[in-house]
């Protein structure tokens, strides 16, 4: 055993020295930082020119930089190829093919902020919350944005298999999906009873604002509609200008509805209420959950601060970063987070989210527990499929959108109504215990 273990150490020995035996350059004490941070890089950029065991293009390591550059910034700031900067140009009209999730990475884990409703990634019975502990049997752990999306996207029909760790479960689960075209239609509309319209957006993208509009129209505006359930519950966000429009819609004339601020002066943007245009004033309830993120938060806050509607559900996500998209001379493009958003309150609700006026996490959970002793029972394929075309504007089986209902049906004023529901504040001697 002493044998051994001399000989591995002698080995280390040597392998160490090593990695010191190349030449390298003194910096001169006169260069600026930024020079002799260029110049640190294009030295080691030589020495694996020169040493490493493979050949590497400078492409390659070049690119290899700049994803390791942008990945150390936050999850959401990536560098984009060629073949990805179109993807994004196609993903923003509703249509690419995949799986239909939205994802972020929480506390370094992959994580879905919400399966696209319709999509098979919703079919398959992914919710909001679940950790991605594998894709293809590869483990994600340091995995980026960028290479866990495309690993998830793919040709249609072709298959994949994400390894799944929810709350409740007690050991991993593989789902094997198969990919599909996205058509993702951002508004879907339901008449529940006359003048009580349903309408639930997906997300947001480039004709959300104008659909809506049109689906209130055909309901009669403020001539027939009494009050409207909008629907954000597991809308992982999209384009904040749309966020902007529909909020447009309901609040004020030239009301701030959001504002982004940033480290750079042109970053504070204030988006207003136009001056024309329809501001509607019938009742509103938003609903929400922890699969609503970024601009379904935007929608849901200007509402929310302006006691413009009543907000029904469970805390959502709490992603208040902006990303702005710069194409890049080659076709290649950047993600770069460039400010934050805040509501008109100046409520930053990164990682906190939007607080419901009214919390049904008690009503919500006992329905999941209930729908998952449902979907365990055996069941044919027929019934199945029947299943997941099921309204989703079905107050007997949806707590959150019954409460939301009987509000929109009282003469209780919002403000009197977040008053009644109103949770009464945490005892100092508590709220220190928590600490």
């Amino acid at each position: 055993m002493k044998i051994t273990t001399s000989f591995r150490s002698a080995v280390l020995i040597l392998v160490t020295v090593s990695f010191f035996v190349l030449p390298v350059h003194a910096f001169s004490a006169d260069e600026s930082p930024d020079y002799k941070e260029l110049r640190l890089f294009r030295m080691v950029m030589q020495l694996v020119q020169k040493n490493y065991v493979k050949d590497v293009s400078d492409k390659d390591l070049i690119q290899g930089a700049i994803t390791g550059m942008l990945q150390s910034l936050d999850p959401h700031s990536s560098y984009m190829t060629e073949e990805m900067f179109k993807e994004l140009q196609v993903e923003t009209k509703g249509e690419f093919e995949g799986l239909g999730i939205e994802i972020t990475l929480e506390n370094g884990v992959l994580t879905i902020i919400s399966p696209i409703e319709d999509t098979p990634a919703f079919k398959a019975g992914l919710k909001p919350g679940d950790k991605i502990i594998k894709i293809d049997g590869e483990p994600t752990k340091n995995i980026t944005l960028v290479k866990a999306v495309k690993k998830m996207r793919g040709p249609k029909d072709s298959k994949v298999t994400l390894t799944i760790m929810r709350e409740g479960f007690k050991k991993f689960k593989d789902f094997e999906i198969s990919r599909a075209k996205i058509h993702v239609k951002s508004v879907k509309k339901e008449l529940i009873e006359p003048g009580y319209p349903y309408v639930r957006i997906a997300n947001f993208q480039e004709t959300t604002e104008t659909d809506l509009a049109d689906a209130i129209k055909d309901y009669g505006e403020d001539d027939k509609i009494k009050g409207l359930v909008l629907d954000l519950r597991n809308n992982p966000g999209g384009l904040l200008d749309q966020a902007w429009k529909v909020s447009n819609l309901f609040v004020d004339r030239n009301a701030l509805i959001v504002y982004t601020d940033g480290r750079a002066k042109d970053q504070r943007m204030d988006f207003r209420a136009t001056k024309s245009g329809k501001h509607y004033k019938f009742k509103i309830a938003v609903l929400i959950n922890k699969g609503s993120a970024s601009a379904s938060e935007i929608v849901a806050g200007a509402l929310q601060d302006y006691d413009r509607a009543v907000v029904f559900g469970t805390k959502s996500f709490g992603k208040a970063s902006v990303q702005t998209i710069i194409p890049l001379g080659n076709g290649s493009g950047l993600r770069l987070t460039t400010a934050y958003y805040y509501t008109p309150k100046g409520r930053h609700i990164q990682k906190t989210g939007i607080h419901p006026d009214v919390d049904l996490e008690q009503e919500v959970t006992k329905q999941e527990e209930a729908d998952l002793e449902e979907e365990s029972k055996p069941i044919d394929q027929k019934k199945r499929k029947d299943r997941y075309l099921r309204s989703k504007a079905d107050p007997e089986h949806d707590p959150v959108l019954k409460k939301a209902l009987e509000w929109l049906k009282s003469d209780i004023a919002v403000k009197q109504y977040k008053l009644d529901n109103q949770k009464p504040p945490i005892p100092e001697t508590a709220a220190l215990n928590e600490k």
